[in-house]
């Protein structure tokens, strides 16, 4: 716990530190909130789903949630993000490619270190086969669920046995017998 209070408070002080020298990324923060203005890589981050790159320089990529199923870890735009149980950890590497991507797509960033708030799980980036870095939490990529529309949505949880919420310790969220998904979306046996 103290060592990755240690490694929050180091990523704080980078991030305060970095914005504060003015420069490119000062100049990045204000083209990251404008998507016609953000990089390439912005851009295809946000049209396959992902929106953590339009977060402001120092800003939290991830921060935490609660829902019915108990507190979960959001991206910025506060959308769901979740682990794939097929998915090894510390691989470097995805197992979710091609249909499963698109149903399932990566939640990725333009930063080696992505803000968190309130998230006390181990935060890293993998590559992407597209060149991207994909947001880890304690070595397990995280994804978005593309029938997720709305900040509260958690469709995703449970889907085919093998996605799950993330909770802010880098945990898979279990379902308690009470807790039912929020809307009403249809279930999918898509697991992959």
């Amino acid at each position: 716990m103290k060592k990755q209070l240690g490694t929050g408070l180091g990523i704080l002080a980078l991030a305060i530190a970095l914005t504060g020298c003015g420069g490119s990324p000062g100049a990045s923060s204000s083209s990251a909130s404008s998507p016609a203005a953000s990089s390439p890589a912005a851009s295809s981050s946000a049209s396959s789903g992902g929106s953590s790159s339009s977060t402001s320089a120092g800003a939290a990529e991830l921060k935490t949630a609660s829902s019915s199923f108990g507190a979960r870890v959001v991206a910025a735009n506060g959308k769901s993000v979740y682990i794939f149980a097929k998915d090894a950890k510390d691989s470097g590497k995805s197992a979710c490619t091609g249909g499963c991507a698109t149903l399932w797509p990566p939640v990725t960033t333009t930063s080696a270190m992505p803000g968190v708030d309130g998230v006390s799980g181990t935060i890293g980036t993998i590559p992407t086969a597209d060149g991207k870095m994909q947001i880890t939490i304690n070595g397990m990529p995280i994804y978005f669920y593309s029938k997720d529309e709305d900040s509260g949505d958690t469709y995703g949880q449970g889907v085919g046995g093998v996605w799950s919420l993330v909770s802010p310790s880098g945990s898979m969220v279990t379902p308690s017998s009470s807790s039912t998904p929020s809307g009403s979306a249809p279930s999918s046996s898509m697991g992959y």
